[in-house]
């Protein structure tokens, strides 16, 4: 136990050398911009980008493109008169987050015990019969009193809520049917970048006919939207403290 908590301290201490490198780093650019216009990125092709990694998706299988004689329609296409609504891997379908939660609980509790507990010999050996006796020998042996109470309250009020749309691919068709979805939308605002995540199971015969399904109708759902920069950073304890919450025991 002892061993792992060293370790844990190392490992604190190198990741807190290292935040401390690089804000160092970001503290030099930002001196060096003060008075001046932020300057637009230039347009330049994304593929040539350092860390550059091509999407890589599930796909459904190829399948061999067959025409019929006398037919304008190639087998297996996309037409006008064919279901538009997600069914393979690859397909995107819109989900509509809907998240209503609101919950109000109030408990009390009350305990109370009182105990007396008195013990004690009147005549011991004649002893009120001698004088002596009874400056030495205690009336009462055991005299025991004991009170306890507590009482405890807790309430909750909560109340939530998150409507936005949120695209999705789907990733794997599963043997009964249903389609396993999931969706990833990153919104960025100067330093501060919102990120929300959908994924689940759904249904084909609950998504709608302009190809949204309602994220109630998901099973297995897992809905998370937060955020992380400038603010996020402020908001959270710094990494000294973190480390000191994981440490002292008191």
């Amino acid at each position: 136990m002892y061993a792992y908590r060293i370790n844990r301290l190392i490992l604190a201490g190198a990741l807190f050398a290292l935040g401390t490198i690089a804000s160092g780093c970001s503290s030099i650019d930002r001196l060096s911009q003060i008075g001046e216009q932020p300057k637009l990125s230039s347009i330049d092709n994304p593929t040539t980008q350092p860390g550059y990694k091509p999407v890589q998706m599930p796909m459904p299988k190829p399948e061999v493109a067959s025409y019929s004689p006398n037919s304008l329609w190639r087998n297996g296409s996309r037409a006008f008169f064919k279901d538009q609504r997600a069914a393979r891997m690859g397909d995107i379908l819109t989900i509509t987050v809907n998240f209503t939660d609101k919950a109000a609980i109030a408990n009390e509790t009350q305990r109370s015990r009182t105990n007396s507990e008195d013990s004690g010999i009147t005549n011991f050996l004649g002893s009120q019969t001698i004088t002596q006796a009874n400056k030495i020998l205690p009336g009462r042996i055991l005299t025991a009193d004991s009170s306890a109470s507590s009482d405890g309250k807790g309430s909750v009020n909560r109340q939530e809520a998150l409507q936005t749309n949120v695209a999705a691919v789907v990733t794997q068709v599963l043997p009964n049917g249903n389609l396993v979805v999931e969706g990833k939308q990153e919104i960025r605002v100067n330093f501060e970048i919102r990120e929300l995540i959908v994924a689940g199971i759904v249904r084909p015969e609950d998504i709608q006919s302009d190809n949204t399904i309602d994220s109630s109708k998901i099973a297995q759902a897992r809905i998370a939207y937060g955020g992380r920069g400038q603010i996020t950073d402020v908001q959270q304890p710094r990494y000294g403290q973190q480390v000191m919450d994981v440490l002292l025991p008191f």
